[in-house]
């Protein structure tokens, strides 16, 4: 089965992907919103215990959204992941954890179609597919929030939300419905920081900028959202606000994978804690489950007592050696 290359859906016969509003998109009713964060209300979720997400859609499975199997990937004769399996539930923060190196970016990557994989299986709400673009990862729902951001300071809170993908109404821009838009999806995350949605980003904070990249995430009704290194270079406080929008994020229903080397972050909002090392997955376990030193253990050596690798696992030549690339991820 093959995502679709872009908002237009899938492949004929095959099961579509959740609904993308992209340009040329019909406005949905009034009563529905188009954006994954005002999708859900309290009256859809169920209690859960803790360790795991703590809602879960009514009539819902607890199928991954994602579920990765088996992913090996190469740069030439560097292996940057051997066989890893990878998961991310609705409701619940994932945090991605690793040494520079182990291949957190590139399992990324492979998540959000910029690198194919070279063997394994890609499965969306438990049905085979093939992310081959960043455009078949959108259409699915996939979301990524790299650690530089990609906003344009000059460029106002609005038109970075829906820069690539503006509403029109004939020939023009619909400015009105897309600020309606931009204040909607900021309201329904909590977002209270902003003075006004027409902010040149040039004159916000890294916390306000960092927010405004989340929103532009959840915007077009996405599903998972990978978040890498959110609160790198950031204040206490701003920190302390980005990740209250990431836990906001599971609470409302999406997949959340964060990617940070801070503990304390992992362990103040993660549900489940996967951990890489040398181009493996060590473990993916519930959060409630290891302590600090487990996990910091399984990032240098990929064991910690009985959890992580097995004793006789032999490191391939050159796993986890990820290309050369700008700062660490």
């Amino acid at each position: 089965m093959t995502a679709a290359a872009g908002h237009g859906g899938p492949a004929a016969g095959a099961a579509g992907p959740p609904p993308a509003y992209g340009p040329g998109a019909p406005w949905p009713g009034a009563s529905r919103l188009p954006n994954a964060a005002a999708r859900l209300t309290s009256q859809d979720r169920v209690p859960r215990g803790r360790g795991a997400a703590q809602w879960e859609p009514n009539g819902m499975s607890v199928t991954p959204v994602l579920d990765l199997r088996g992913i090996d990937k190469s740069f030439g004769p560097v292996k940057v992941l051997h066989d890893v399996d990878f998961t991310a539930r609705p409701g619940e923060v994932t945090a991605l954890v690793g040494d520079n190196g182990a291949g957190k970016t590139t399992l990324v990557k492979c998540i959000g179609g910029i690198h194919p994989f070279d063997s394994g299986r890609y499965l969306w709400d438990g049905v085979p597919v093939r992310v081959d673009s960043p455009r078949a990862a959108a259409a699915l729902g996939i979301e990524v929030v790299h650690q530089d951001l990609a906003l344009c300071e000059n460029l106002d809170i609005v038109q970075n939300m829906f820069l690539g993908r503006e509403r029109r109404r004939g020939p023009v821009l619909d400015e009105t419905a897309m600020e309606e838009l931009a204040v909607t999806t900021l309201s329904a995350l909590s977002v209270r920081t902003m003075k006004s949605v027409r902010q040149r980003v040039s004159a916000l904070s890294g916390g306000q900028r960092q927010t405004v990249a989340i929103a532009r995430a959840v915007l077009w009704d996405s599903r998972l959202v990978v978040l890498d290194e959110p609160a790198a270079a950031l204040g206490v406080a701003q920190t302390q606000q980005v990740l209250e929008l990431v836990r906001r994020l599971a609470d409302k229903g999406l997949a959340v994978v964060l990617i940070s080397h801070n503990m304390n972050d992992v362990f103040a909002v993660s549900d489940r804690i996967a951990a890489l090392y040398l181009g493996r997955m060590a473990a993916q376990v519930s959060t409630s489950e290891v302590t600090h030193t487990q996990v910091v253990e399984l990032i240098t050596s990929g064991r910690s007592g009985d959890l992580g690798l097995p004793r006789d696992a032999d490191t391939p030549p050159g796993a986890g050696a990820e290309p050369a690339r700008g700062p660490a991820a």
